[in-house]
């Protein structure tokens, strides 16, 4: 009996011990976390707090069985001829190597989360794949966050030392077996039920989605996950899975189609389309976009276009469909909001596909697209070709790597000169589009600006006072081009970045981007009090062109669309919002989890969930999307 609590006390207990030091990592890591993205959780109670640590135990039980799957059966394989010296620092090594990446990815979220807004998913490997500057920027982050650099070092040396080497005796090989034999059996089935997330036939393996079921708001999931687990979980999984609410597909498509058909008396204007996609222009730079701002004081920082929305059509709730660059793309272009996984990342990429360019090169238009990184890089390249634009023009294309910024792309006042003396050499009637670069991370201007763009109170805003005067430049270089005014412009942001005011810092603030149609000749001006979204670009510009014929899209033309009828969608943290009239629904696949007057109440303090009746039909109509959606992309329809 003596060798055999020995026995246990060895090995047995030394795998425990050893992995309550990988919680503890994983417990200051999401401390970190909440540290340095204060400004998202800074309403966090400490009891908050708390409640959501005690949920990401579950979350981080499962990583950390993922991870230390294989130091589980080295340990306690019942097999006397590996205690030995050798043995056991090979597998002390694994252990510490193993468990320091996953908590160094945990640290790593913690810088990357203001700009992705979750917890990073294995679809980051596909991402960044095509991109030649990550060591570069990594490098520069390492050394901006020297401090959790020695964080890491600190919790790997806390593993080390903090490990526990066992000695077995394996003198009576009997009970040796029998100890390894039977604890191999009981860390078989805790791994089991701590990677699936509980017991029962009823418990089916935990997801990121599970996560929502701990938060009051879809942005406290990140705080709950740990980025190990986002990533083990999304490994080859099929992000796009068709739902069933509804059997009847007309009564489906009569809540809501993607397909557009145009009008009966439709008259086509082959008019010029020039579709700007700027980096990170969230809403809240805009000081004509937020008049009410610190008391009607907020200047913003973007003179230049605040000036340009005073002569155009504008929309006072208007929002992105996704939270990345990757996002961006497919939702101005062809209409696709981001559900569940960027698009780009997903099979569903390689269906046909379609766009405005795409649309209009079958009425003849040249269409080309432009941005000003390596081509290839976002897979901005590929999509572009994929949905009907002929050309490409990229870093290679501009020629001139004086100009690079040294981390991302050209300098968007040289990009943008060429892109405007690029068009002038187009044929009309074209349809082009660009991405801007500048004003992203790292945030910095070229050296000759240093003193002339003041920094703002965030790190973003002198990027965005540069990127403004370069737009200033490319639109007067514009305006002497003959092609000029025969041509319809529309700007965008492709996702917001750094914010500060509470209303952005919410789960509706942190999609507001500005949509902005403008044409020389004055034809769309105003200011209108409704929705908009980046899917109702394609189908906007399409409808102002009168094209007449039927394409598919997930927006709707926001010209000819009653204020009251026009919507947004967008997809944070494994819930679905759908904005329509004056109130945002929360809906987490099933059910509705939160309904806010987003008008009324824009820090969405009040949840009127089972309150109001606007919320069954809400429901309904986000279903009827999502359900369509899932069948058109798993099945190739998103073309006609």
């Amino acid at each position: 009996m003596n060798k055999i609590v020995k026995l246990l006390r060895s090995t047995p207990l030394s795998v425990v011990v050893n992995l309550l030091w990988v919680y503890v990592a994983f417990t200051v890591t999401r401390l970190v976390f909440l540290w340095l993205n204060d400004v998202q959780f800074h309403y966090l109670t400490a009891e908050r707090i708390f409640a959501l640590c005690v949920a990401g135990l579950r979350f981080d039980t499962a990583a950390i069985l993922y991870t230390n799957l294989l130091y589980l059966v080295l340990m306690l394989l019942p097999l006397h001829f590996k205690e030995c010296k050798g043995y056991h620092r090979g597998v002390k090594w694994w252990f510490v190597v193993s468990n320091f990446v996953a908590v160094a990815a945990n640290l790593v979220d913690a810088v990357y989360f203001p700009y992705a807004m979750r917890r990073t998913t294995a679809s980051v490997f596909s991402q960044f794949a095509n991109e030649d500057n990550l060591w570069g920027i990594f490098g520069i982050e390492l050394l901006n966050n020297w401090y959790l650099v020695l964080l890491a070092v600190a919790l790997g040396v806390l593993l080390y030392k903090g490990y526990r080497t066992p000695h077995p005796d394996t003198s009576d090989k009997t009970s040796y077996y029998a100890v390894f034999g039977v604890s191999l059996l009981v860390a078989a089935g805790v791994a089991v039920v701590g990677m699936r997330g509980g017991v029962g036939r009823d418990v089916r393996p935990i997801t990121i989605s599970n996560a929502n079921q701990y938060v009051d708001r879809p942005t406290e999931a990140a705080v709950v996950l740990n980025t190990p687990f986002a990533i083990y979980r999304t490994l080859g999984k099929k992000p796009f899975i068709t739902p069933h609410y509804f059997d009847n597909e007309e009564e489906m498509e009569t809540l809501y189609t993607p397909v557009h058909q145009p009008k009966a008396d439709a008259v086509f204007r082959p008019k010029n389309v020039c579709v700007l996609v700027l980096e990170s222009f969230g809403k809240e730079y805009f000081g004509s976009l937020n008049p009410t701002l610190e008391g009607g004081n907020y200047k913003g920082y973007t003179p230049f276009l605040d000036s340009l929305i005073r002569k155009s059509l504008v929309w006072e709730y208007s929002f992105a469909n996704g939270q990345q660059s990757i996002d961006g793309l497919p939702s101005v272009l062809s209409g696709i909001p981001r559900f569940v996984e960027p698009f780009f990342l997903t099979p569903a990429s390689m269906n046909r596909l379609t766009s405005v360019g795409g649309e209009l090169k079958k009425k003849g238009y040249y269409t080309a697209f432009f941005h000003g990184a390596r081509n290839g890089s976002m897979g901005f390249q590929a999509y572009s070709r994929a949905v009907g634009y002929d050309d490409y023009f990229g870093r290679e294309d501009y020629g001139n790597d004086a100009d690079f910024d040294g981390k991302w792309a050209i300098w968007d006042e040289e990009f943008l000169q060429f892109f405007a003396d690029k068009i002038s050499s187009f044929p009309q009637p074209f349809s082009v589009g660009i991405f801007t670069a500048s004003s992203h991370h790292p945030f910095n201007v070229p050296e000759r600006y240093e003193s002339v763009f003041q920094p703002g109170t965030l790190p973003i805003h002198r990027c965005i006072r540069y990127s403004d005067y370069a737009l200033k430049r490319f639109f007067e270089t514009a305006s002497k081009q003959e092609w000029f005014h025969n041509t319809l412009f529309v700007l965008t942001a492709d996702h917001t970045n750094q914010k500060e005011h509470d209303i952005y810092l919410t789960d509706a603030g942190k999609y507001s981007v500005p949509i902005i149609f403008y044409t020389p000749d004055g034809e769309l001006q105003g200011h209108r009090e409704a929705i908009a979204q980046q899917i109702d670009i394609m189908p906007t510009i399409l409808g102002y062109l009168g094209y007449d014929a039927p394409f598919v899209s997930f927006g709707c033309n926001l010209l000819d669309t009653p204020a009251e009828d026009t919507f947004a969608v967008n997809h944070n943290n494994g819930i679905y919002q759908y904005f329509k009239g004056d109130y945002m629904l929360q809906f987490d696949g099933e059910k509705a989890v939160a309904l806010y007057n987003f008008k009324t109440d824009p820090l969405l303090q009040k949840n009127l969930v089972g309150e109001l009746g606007v919320e069954r039909q809400m429901t309904l109509h986000l279903k009827s999307m999502i359900q369509q959606y899932m069948y058109r992309m798993n099945n190739d329809q998103m073309t006609l």
